[in-house]
């Protein structure tokens, strides 16, 4: 598939539609705006996982909690066999973050519908407002995988070593630049500073997939991207965003379609490291 190093994260529209009745599979919708995304109509089958209710902790600024992972997988009916397939708005950035989330709790077999909802849309395929009945099961998570995550202390020590690991900012330029603290639409949640962790990358997260579409572009123009910017798979590579989601996507770009084989997501991000008296920040 275009020549990705793990082709087996990604399914297309067709398959999907060939598979809605699998009963080994269950389809999530991942949103951000599930008023206008999921309850307008979704995929027959799929179970809405709404990101800031179902994989944020409603307190902590924290995603969910193990317990609270293993509560999600057995209302949808999932068991640590069972083939998830993701989808959702903005071209499938929460479906990332999703994605990233379950697979720090070892959930591996998930697959993301390559163009999400816009594809499917484009290709105008059915959609049902009917919400699936399923039978709750009982998961059990493994251990975190503490691999796909940075914390702020690992992004301090990557300062030190700036040879070996390479940041990358997926925010807008402007964000990027410090003119901004946070995105037009999410003005309330802005950091306390504006600007960048000193020498990161800024690779907007949207750049990895189509405007026709929402596909991911090709594995050759996904290197020629990343690696024009000096992100190489011979680093360490840590990416963040404002929150961690938009990152995510970078993340699942740079892990599963490129194969680069160190790539952690911070998600802590700006409103961590902005707000945070004495850290470094360039404009």
């Amino acid at each position: 598939m275009a020549g990705y190093s793990h082709p087996e994260v990604l399914c297309e529209t067709d398959w999907v539609a060939a598979n809605i009745s699998n009963p080994k599979i269950r389809i999530l919708e991942v949103d951000y705006d599930p008023e206008n995304s999921y309850r307008q109509g979704h995929v027959k089958g799929a179970h809405l996982v709404w990101w800031k209710r179902d994989i944020n902790d409603p307190v902590r600024r924290d995603i969910i909690s193990k317990q609270q992972f293993e509560a999600l997988m057995g209302r949808v009916g999932a068991t640590p066999d069972t083939e998830l397939v993701m989808y959702g708005d903005f071209n499938n950035w929460f479906a990332a973050f999703a994605f990233w989330v379950f697979q720090y709790y070892g959930h591996k077999k998930i697959r993301i519908m390559n163009g999400g909802r816009k594809k499917w849309e484009l290709e105008r395929r059915e959609y049902t407002k009917d919400e699936p009945a399923v039978a709750q099961t009982k998961y059990v998570a493994n251990p975190a995988d503490e691999g796909v995550r940075a914390y702020m202390p690992d992004v301090r020590r990557a300062l030190d070593k700036m040879e070996q690991t390479v940041l990358v900012d997926v925010r807008s330029p402007k964000e990027f630049s410090g003119e901004i603290t946070a995105p037009p639409e999410y003005p309330m949640e802005h950091a306390q500073r504006g600007g960048h962790i000193p020498g990161a990358k800024n690779i907007p997260w949207a750049q990895a997939v189509k405007d026709t579409d929402g596909t991911f572009k090709s594995a050759d123009e996904l290197k020629a991207l990343y690696e024009g910017k000096g992100v190489t798979p011979d680093k360490h590579v840590i990416a963040y965003c404002r929150i961690g989601e938009r990152s995510s996507h970078s993340w699942f770009v740079l892990k599963y379609l490129l194969g680069y084989p160190s790539v952690r997501n911070y998600d802590g991000s700006w409103t961590e490291w902005g707000n945070m008296i004495g850290n470094p920040i360039e404009k």
